[in-house]
């Protein structure tokens, strides 16, 4: 896998990490771990495991580019909500619809497009003129907008 995308899976584990031990927290479920799925994975987003253990997919299902994290963060509450109710009935999808609530009113959970990552522009020197410029007097007054 290029380092970039390993880079990429990395940061998105870690913060599924941070923002799924603050939701079990909170809710008070039993989250032992959080772990990536394996690529080979094609079937399911996630899965919960009854001692605790979630693994969440992280690749797109035809390529191995980094899912958008709000579908990781949907996953993540709706096996959050299996910790409790193991099943997909009528309390599992309260449950799952309040965790998720939650994690939209704390910022983790935004679905929509996401943000484009913009590389800094590179600086590039002032203009000639504006290098030439020569300090104007002071005249004791704020002058708003450079005209006498």
């Amino acid at each position: 896998m290029p380092e970039p995308k390993r880079e990429a899976r990395e940061r998105a584990i870690d913060r599924l990490r941070r923002h799924a031990a603050l939701l079990a927290s909170t809710f008070d479920l039993p989250l032992r771990s959080i772990e990536p799925e394996s690529e080979r994975v094609r079937r399911r987003y996630g899965i919960c495991y009854a001692d605790g253990r979630i693994r969440i997919r992280l690749h797109q299902l035809r390529s191995t580019d980094v899912l958008k994290y709000s579908v990781m963060v949907d996953t993540l509450c709706h096996e959050l909500a299996h910790l409790r109710h193991f099943n997909h009935g009528k309390r599992f999808w309260q449950l799952y619809r309040r965790i998720l609530a939650y994690a939209r009113r704390q910022g983790i959970y935004r679905p929509g497009p996401e943000a484009a990552i913009v590389p800094p522009a590179p600086f590039r020197s002032l203009p000639a003129a504006i290098q030439r410029a020569a300090p104007r007097q002071a005249t004791g007054q704020l002058e708003l907008f450079g005209e006498r």
